[in-house]
């Protein structure tokens, strides 16, 4: 299996070939490239299935990788590497697209690449590289990418009705799906939302949309209805702060 580091640091390129090298036993041949446009011509000849892509380089940035290449015979998968701030980090989580954070350690590397390979084929790069572009120059987040069975489906928030622990698993329910069973736990959605205001955790198996509660029940200690009418739990230690949050939408 063929990879390419794109990165116009040398001395970045060559840390990352090394930790390639010592943990990616699946990946064989490796190239590097300087720039974008050079590392382009790369992919177009030795058509490789991983591109590790620096994001901040001369001229070009790794994020205008698709405009130099057809959409349609995109065949790899793409890996960051990135400096970039905890914002932008949000933005490639939301968009499920994977990064290095320099500088690069080894576990981080072999997690990514195994993902990488396993999602070979069917990860829409294409639709996740323009929500990533769309969030990081319009500075706002509107859509999540979920991992499912044959890819990743990108879902308005707006559109998400709750989240429901299910062990390591998430169930989430959207207007859309009744249930969409997303191999993370609970807790990954709740810190990857955290500063998403229409999301709130009223007990700890539950993540709900604001906007899309129908009603609070006070008996049998206090309750939430949701538009689709599952009943969610609301902990003691949240009542109070959950009546105030509500009486102010």
């Amino acid at each position: 299996m063929k990879a390419i580091i794109i990165d116009d640091e040398p001395k970045a390129r060559n840390l990352l070939r090394i930790l390639v090298e010592e943990n990616c036993p699946k990946i064989t041949q490796i190239f590097e490239a300087g720039d974008l446009l050079s590392g382009v011509e790369i992919i177009k000849q030795e058509a490789p299935s991983v591109v590790f892509l620096d994001i901040e380089m001369p001229e070009h940035s790794g994020l205008e990788i698709l405009n130099f290449i057809e959409k349609d015979v995109v065949n790899f998968e793409i890996i960051f590497t990135t400096a970039y701030s905890e914002y932008a980090i949000q933005a490639f989580q939301l968009s499920a697209i994977d990064y290095l954070l320099k500088p690069v350690r080894p576990n981080q590397v072999k997690v990514a690449v195994d993902k990488a390979i396993e999602f070979l084929g069917k990860s829409k790069i294409n639709t996740k590289l323009e929500e990533l572009k769309q969030s990081l120059s319009n500075n706002n987040f509107e859509k999540i990418g979920l991992p499912v069975n044959d890819g990743i489906k990108f879902v308005n928030f707006k559109d998400i009705i709750m989240l429901t622990a299910d062990g390591m698993y998430t169930s989430i329910t959207t207007t859309e799906d009744a249930n969409l069973c997303i191999s993370k736990p609970l807790k990954h959605f709740v810190e990857l939302l955290k500063n998403i205001s229409i999301f709130y955790r009223p007990h700890r198996s539950h993540l709900i949309n604001l906007k899309h509660i129908k009603k609070y029940v006070k008996s049998d200690g206090g309750y939430i209805v949701m538009e689709n009418d599952k009943a969610v739990s609301i902990s003691k230690e949240k009542r109070e702060e959950f009546l105030q949050i509500v009486s102010s939408i």
